[in-house]
């Protein structure tokens, strides 16, 4: 039986009407009243599994999220992530986790993944990795693109919080997919295909009055002032050297 979850949710509510943030959805009709799914949800902040979780609770549903092992082996962090059902998903065994959440699904959960992997810098949707279109296939279930657009405005990668009010969040919500698994590949790059075009229409219907141009939380093809996909890749690839040189340094001290 779900008890935190629940009062997450109604905090995370209370939080936003008391902002006044303007949460819009769009066809979140497509997210099965029953069954398994798979939702494949853009990153682009540390709000995420809140904003994510929107349009399942739209359909009264909960949505079980994958999420890194480090973050269920914190002390604080991984008994709220095992209260909400969340799936924990170990990089060194990839089998293994695709496993576990296609198990989830059967069971007639929503499984909620980003396929990213990390958050998108740009803003834009990244490469995507396969494990999405690949679990829906074992599983037999629908998968569904989301996209939203607003949230990173509050708290996202190299940038400070902002809690000042009034903010405008965009969530879309694509035509499910039903992946075979016969080509994975080509799966996901329709997945990305879709998850693009549906980022485009919530950039695209995003308040003007809210992205002035150069505005740093505007992917720089629409005018601002966020790295491109390309400078973002580069970043990324900066930030895990530099992971991997302090975790080098530190089991070097002991």
């Amino acid at each position: 039986m779900d008890i935190t979850y629940p009062l997450v949710i109604a905090a995370a509510k209370t939080w936003f009407r008391v902002a006044d943030y303007d949460i819009r959805m769009e066809n979140t009709e497509v997210i099965p009243r029953t069954g398994g799914a798979v939702l494949a949800v853009n990153h682009n902040s540390h709000l995420d599994f809140v904003i994510a979780g929107y349009p399942g609770v739209e359909q009264k549903r909960l949505t079980r999220f994958m999420a890194k092992r480090e973050v269920f082996d914190h002390p604080i962090g991984g008994p709220a992530m095992r209260s909400f059902g969340h799936i924990s998903v170990d990089r060194s065994s990839g089998a293994a986790s695709l496993r576990a959440a296609a198990d989830a699904c059967r069971a007639g959960e929503l499984v909620g993944i980003y396929p990213e992997a990390t958050i998108s810098r740009s803003f834009e949707i990244k490469q995507l990795k396969s494990g999405a279109a690949r679990i829906a296939a074992m599983a037999g279930v629908p998968l569904i693109p989301i996209t939203h657009f607003g949230a990173h405005r509050i708290q996202t990668k190299d940038h400070g919080r902002d809690f000042s009010r009034h903010k405008t969040i965009l969530i879309k919500c694509g035509e499910p997919m039903h992946p075979t698994g016969e080509d994975p590949a080509a799966e996901t790059a329709e997945l990305h295909e879709r998850m693009t075009a549906l980022l485009d229409a919530c950039i695209t219907e995003y308040p003007e009055e809210e992205k002035p141009p150069g505005a740093w939380w505007v992917p720089a093809s629409y005018g601002g002032s966020a790295p491109t996909l390309e400078q973002a890749e580069r970043l990324d690839v900066a930030e895990k050297a530099e992971r991997a040189r302090r975790k080098a340094a530190k089991s070097g001290d002991k």
